[in-house]
Order: structure tokens, then sequence, then C-alpha cells
């Protein structure tokens, strides 16, 4: 006898038709078990989302910037600032082989406007190498950014964000037009769409990058360097890379090994790598919540088909008198078993997973912070139909077995 044969749909229904109530609030823990895993598992996807969506950086970038010396060395004094140089580049280049890019920077200071015509407002100003992309996302609607020849000829050459577009040219085009900063006319090349979210993207969208080159040459800035930006090479850790920048940096200006103030850092990727750790934790969380509900509601399944193998004792005698196998029986208390926590449980699924798109669909466009597309993997819903399946046989299996042991002549002796 076929274990999903007709007959034993049918028997199937005429149990939970018979038992609506009892059958409907045993099914609820496993549907609120799915429904909470989906649900959680989407969140937390959605917060993931959103914190990632801040990282607009290389996530293994290493940044560097010169502070005050805290302690003397070689006859110099305490509270010297360091300022780096283009001769650090190379030393850098030389002596730390583990960076993929050593990339100088630096910003033009001071109170200034940017003049276009007769227009003019205040926009940050900072120099840059062609490779800066690779480090910080600069998404380019126009044009394009700055290349080696404008580095090697100090061009003066012009990247602009598109508020710095809004504010000087309107609706007029930018590119080959020029702007006065500090007086000094540079021609725009590129118009860039601000990253990151909210503050930050406007931030970025009122930044003009020029030549390094060219700021050094043009400002005053002569062999200038602000801060250094780094990108490991693959399968380097970051902090190597971060603690060899600081020696060789350290040697290059007599500053003390010990002294850990002279130098300020930032390392991206032990940052990333803390966020990574605190999802796998909510994550695990998850998972360890909705399985807990989960065996919950197997266990009241289970005990429901315990109460129904013993109202059904006297039908199983007889199907068994008449010759019914021990398979046939425990494959029908199974075979109820899994359509009670699979039908259930694929309505968590798929409550949760709507309910999931319905918050994707309203958050859509919006600036929600650190929360943006919610969503619900497809391998783990394929994995919390898997476990639906296998929780619905495991639930029916200690029903079955004592079904499958009923004899004939006791069960039909029994009231």
């Amino acid at each position: 006898m076929p274990m999903f044969d007709l007959d034993k749909w049918r028997e199937i229904w005429a149990t939970v038709r018979r038992h609506k109530l009892r059958t409907g609030l045993t099914a609820f823990g496993v549907f609120w078990g799915i429904f909470m895993l989906v649900v959680l598992l989407g969140a937390g996807k959605g917060l993931r989302n959103g914190v990632e969506r801040q990282f607009n950086v290389a996530k293994n970038a290493v940044f560097v910037w010169s502070q005050r010396t805290s302690i003397p060395y070689a006859g110099l004094k305490v509270g010297r600032f360091v300022q780096f140089t283009n001769d650090d580049v190379v030393a850098l280049q030389r002596g730390v082989p583990e960076a993929a890019l050593v990339l100088p920077r630096n910003t033009l200071d001071g109170d200034f406007s940017i003049q276009y015509g007769t227009k003019s407002s205040t926009f940050s100003v900072k120099g840059e190498y062609p490779a800066f992309p690779a480090v910080r996302p600069v998404n380019l609607t126009e044009g394009r950014f700055i290349n080696q020849p404008d580095i090697k000829e100090r061009r003066k050459i012009a990247v602009i964000g598109e508020r710095v577009v809004e504010v000087l040219f309107g609706d007029e085009n930018p590119i080959g037009q020029e702007i006065r900063i500090k007086g000094i006319y540079f021609r725009v090349v590129g118009v860039f769409k601000g990253s990151g979210e909210a503050e930050e993207a406007q931030e970025d969208a009122q930044t003009i990058y020029i030549p390094l080159t060219a700021l050094q040459n043009t400002f005053n800035k002569p062999n200038q360097v602000g801060f250094f930006a780094f990108i490991p090479k693959v399968g380097v850790p970051a902090k190597e890379v971060e603690i060899k920048v600081k020696q060789v940096l350290a040697r290059q200006h007599k500053v003390a090994p010990t002294d850990e103030r002279a130098f300020g850092s930032a390392n991206v990727e032990e940052e990333y790598a803390r966020v990574q750790g605190l999802f796998l934790g909510i994550s695990s969380f998850s998972w360890l919540v909705s399985i807990g509900t989960i065996l919950a509601g197997i266990i009241g399944v289970s005990n429901i088909m315990l109460i129904v193998v013993k109202e059904r004792t006297k039908e199983i005698g007889i199907r068994k008198a008449l010759g019914a196998t021990p398979w046939s029986i425990v494959s029908l208390i199974v075979q109820e078993s899994i359509v009670i926590t699979a039908v259930a449980g694929m309505l968590g699924l798929l409550l949760g997973t709507a309910l999931m798109a319905g918050i994707n669909s309203m958050i859509a466009g919006q600036e929600i912070g650190f929360f943006a597309n919610p969503q619900v993997d497809v391998s783990v819903a394929l994995t919390a139909v898997a476990l639906l399946v296998v929780a619905g046989a495991v639930a029916g299996l200690v029903p079955a077995a004592k079904a499958a042991q009923v004899q004939p002549v006791i069960a039909l002796k029994d009231e």
C-alpha cells in the first residue's frame, strides 16, 4: 500500500476536520517557530545591509595620520608635530611590501570660497591620486577622475560633487568650465555623486577633488602630505600593514618606537570583522530561538499524535486483523504528522516572507539609517522547508511505532 495514496489523504483530512481546534493549536507552535525564524533572519539581514552600507570604503583599508609625539627621542622634545612628506611615500613603498597601495592624501585648509562667475560658496577641497577610488568609491556621473598625467604635470583640474554643480552652475554643464579656488583657476573634468548615507552623502557631494601634486604646488604645500591610505595585498592582514607603516614612519621622523600617540590610525578590516561577528551572533540567536520554538511545536505534534493513536486503537486493531502491514500503519501516522507540520510551517514561511517583502517595499528609497533591504535568503527558505519535512517525520515516529505494536485481539477488546 503506497504511503501517499488517495485513501490516506482522505483519512487525514477527515481526522483534521473532526478535531479542527486541537489540530490548529498543535500546528501553531510549528507555524510560530518558522514565522519567527524568517522574521528574525530577515530583520537581521536588513540590519546587516544597513550597517554594511555605512562602510563605503574598502573593507581592508588602513588610514594613518600624524599627531604629536608624547615621548622625547633622539634629542627631540615632546609635543612635536610630525609632518609627512613625499619622501615618506617612497620609504613606505620600499619598507612595507605587504601594501598593494600606498596613497598619499591632503586637504586644503583655511577659510576660502570657491567661485564660478558671480557665484561663490564654501566647499571642501582634497588632493588625491588616481588610485583613490580603490579606497573609497567615486560615483562619476559625468567626465572622468584624476589620471596619472594630471599628477605628473600638476594639472589644475577638478572633479566636483553634485552639490557643487547645483550651487555654482545650476542647469549649466560644468564640464570644461573653470572654477576659482583661492583665486586660482581649475578646469572641471568630472562630476560625481555623493556616496554613503544621509549626512555623509551630502558632505561628499560638497567635495572637490584635485591632483595632490597640484595642491602642493599651487597652494604653498611643497612636499607636504596630510595623511595616508593603504590597501594590503591579497592575503595580508590589515593589522600587519598598519604596524609596519607606523614603524617606517617612526624611523623616517625620529619618533620613539614606543610612542603610541605620534600616529593615529583606523583599521577598517578590524571594524568590519567586529561588525560581522556581531551579526553572526544575532543570526545564531535567531536560529536558537526559532529552533527552540519549532521543537516545542514538534513535541506538541508528537503528543497529539499519541492521543490520536490512543483514540484509534480499535480502528488500528481492525486494520491489522484485516491484513494491514505494520508499515501501512506507520506510514499513515507519520504522513499525518508531516502534513500538520509542513502546512503549519509553510504558512509561517509564507507569512514571514510576505511581511519582510512588505517592510522592504515600505522603506524602499528612504533613509532608514542602519536598516536596509530586509530579505530572506533562498537557502534559508529551503533549509526551513527541509526542517519541516524532517520535523514532521520525527514528530510522528514515536506515535507510529506505538501504533504498529497494537495487537488486534487486545485492540478489539478496548473500549
